[in-house]
C-alpha cells in the first residue's frame, strides 16, 4: 500500500469514528471498554491525544511517569477524561482526520492500526455491530510483526488463529476461528463477548457466560 492510501485509510476511519461518537448516548461515555479500567471517554482522550499533546508537555508528562509511556497514557487519559466533555473529544477526532502523527517506529500503518483498535475497543464492548472495511482491515493485518505482537505478551503457543470472513492466518496448532477483527484483538490481548470466537481455546480469550438465575 501506498503512503497516500494509507493515509486516506486513517482519514476515513476518524471521520466514521467521529460520526459514531457523535451518536453516542450519554451514559454510553461512561461504559466500559475492552481496555481494561477505561471507558469510553478515556479511550477517546487516548486516541486523541497526540493531536492534542504538545511535544514539550509530552516530555513532562513521560518525565512525570519515569519514562513508562504506559502509565503516562493512563495518566493522561484519565486526567483529559475528567476535564473534556463529550462533545470536545468528538472534535479532538473530527478536527484532526488528517493529522499527519505517527507511532515511533509505527509509521502511518501504526496510525491506523492504532485508530482501529481503539475504535474496536469501543464498538465491541458496546455492543455496536460495527464492521471496520476490509482493506483497512487488511492494511492492519499486514502491519503485523512478530515485535508487534509480542509487545502485548498474549500466549498463543499451540494456536491457530484463522479468520472466517478474509484470508488471514496466525500461528499453529488448535483452530480458533472468528473474525478478522476479532482475532485482531486477541492478539491485542484483549479478552471478548463470549461466544465472539470458536474452538477449543476459546474461552481463554471471552468472557465466561454467566450462569442463568
Amino acid at each position: 500500500m501506498t503512503e497516500t492510501q494509507v493515509r486516506a485509510a486513517i482519514e476515513a476511519e476518524r471521520g466514521e469514528l467521529a460520526e459514531l461518537l457523535a451518536g453516542l448516548a450519554a451514559e454510553q461515555w461512561d461504559e466500559p471498554t475492552l481496555c481494561a479500567g477505561w471507558r469510553v471517554r478515556e479511550v477517546v482522550a487516548h486516541i486523541t491525544m497526540p493531536f492534542r499533546l504538545s511535544t514539550p508537555r509530552f516530555a513532562l508528562e513521560m518525565l512525570k511517569a519515569g519514562g513508562n509511556f504506559n502509565k503516562m497514557a493512563d495518566r493522561s487519559a484519565r486526567a483529559d477524561a475528567m476535564v473534556l466533555t463529550a462533545e470536545d473529544l468528538v472534535a479532538a477526532v473530527r478536527d484532526n482526520v488528517n493529522h499527519p502523527w505517527k507511532p515511533p517506529g509505527g509509521g502511518y500503518e501504526g496510525a491506523l492500526s492504532h485508530d482501529v483498535i481503539h475504535g474496536l475497543d469501543i464498538t465491541v464492548a458496546l455492543g455496536l455491530a460495527r464492521v471496520v472495511p476490509a482493506d483497512r482491515m487488511r492494511m492492519v493485518l499486514g502491519a503485523l510483526s512478530p515485535k508487534s505482537v509480542n509487545f502485548f505478551g498474549v500466549d498463543l503457543d499451540g494456536i491457530e488463529l484463522r479468520a472466517d470472513d478474509l484470508d488471514f492466518g496466525y500461528g499453529s496448532g488448535s483452530v480458533l476461528a472468528g473474525s478478522a477483527q476479532d482475532l485482531l484483538l486477541v492478539l491485542c490481548g484483549r479478552t471478548l463477548p463470549a461466544g465472539s470466537l470458536r474452538g477449543d481455546a476459546a474461552e481463554r480469550f471471552t468472557v465466561p457466560v454467566s450462569p442463568s438465575r
